[in-house]
């Protein structure tokens, strides 16, 4: 997968960044947006109960990612939703540099094209500082998740954080990079 990672960081260095250069009219070369981590973040509420159902999306998302995921722990206890202060209520993974970069590339080329009626991610989901969420319904649209071993379908968000200072320099940072933007 060094390859992968070499190609998309390659198209930022060579087109992307002449791209926006270009476009924004950027003086300096610090200006222009790039990309600084990808977080991907699930919750797992529903298996409260079961500690094997915590390992098993927990080695879900770290064959995902390629790292191994950061359990997030309730840090208040909620008695109608039975959770206790310290219980296990998700995982998260950041990646950064080459990580980020292969995971970019395996969710741009081979994970979002298999989902049923694609048609493009929304455009809608900027946060106003140039930062990019989007979720994810099910795990099985990742090659690496075998159908027959997974217990529950889960969904996930995944955040794609750049230096970006508006949301339509994000655009065309994360356009330019192979996002599949639906039609606006």
């Amino acid at each position: 997968m060094a390859e992968a990672m070499n190609r998309v960081r390659a198209r930022y260095e060579n087109e992307v960044v002449t791209y926006l250069k270009d476009k924004f009219n950027y003086k300096n070369v610090n200006e222009i947006p790039k990309l600084v981590k990808i977080t991907i973040n699930t919750g797992l509420g529903d298996v409260k109960d079961n500690a094997k159902s915590v390992q098993q999306a927990v080695e879900e998302l770290k064959t995902i990612s390629g790292q191994k995921p950061l359990q997030t722990l309730a840090r208040k206890s909620i008695a109608n939703f039975k959770v206790r202060e310290g219980m296990v209520v998700g995982a998260k993974v950041t990646l950064r540099a080459n990580r980020m970069y292969e995971f970019f590339d395996k969710l741009v080329s081979i994970a979002l094209p298999r989902v049923r009626d694609f048609r493009g991610v929304p455009t809608k989901s900027f946060d106003g500082r140039g930062n990019y969420a989007l979720g994810v319904k099910e795990q099985l649209i990742f090659p690496e998740i075998s159908y027959d071993q997974v217990e529950k379908v889960r969904g996930f968000d995944i955040c794609f954080t750049t230096t970006a200072k508006t949301d339509e320099e994000a655009y065309e940072l994360l356009k330019a990079l192979g996002m599949p933007f639906a039609a606006k």
